[in-house]
């Protein structure tokens, strides 16, 4: 099994868009100000609170729902492997044999339809 990167948990950057801070949410107009010692506690608070609220979800809850889309993720792989794949290898052969009965088609009625119209329309060719 690959090691774990601790550091940089997001590779991938997939959840981007979840970058939120306090100046992303909170912001104060010219003309409208709290005072500097609420503003900055309530900097503090909300960072702490961000912290801690997600901190107590992910350990109440992360390795439960890790778990179930573990075994979602299985569930398809699972689908995939034993259902999906053999469906479309059973087209495959399918189409096959139709592709040769619409060939044979073709070759037997068409070709000899088109061939005649051809011929009839060759005498109108311009001398």
């Amino acid at each position: 099994m690959a090691e774990i990167d601790l550091v940089n948990r997001d590779p991938n950057n997939i959840n981007d868009h979840l970058k939120v801070t306090f100046e992303d949410v909170l912001a104060e107009p010219e003309g409208n100000h709290a005072m500097d010692c609420v503003w900055s506690n309530s900097y503090k608070c909300f960072n702490c609170c961000k912290k801690l609220c997600y901190t107590l979800m992910t350990l109440c809850c992360g390795i439960c729902i890790a778990a179930g889309w573990g075994c979602e993720f299985a569930y398809i792989a699972f689908v995939h492997i034993w259902y999906v794949t053999p469906c479309f290898k059973c087209l495959e052969l399918n189409c096959g044999c139709l592709q040769k009965l619409w060939g044979m088609i073709v070759h037997c009625y068409y070709d000899p339809f088109f061939e005649t119209m051809g011929l009839c329309f060759s005498a109108f060719k311009k001398s």
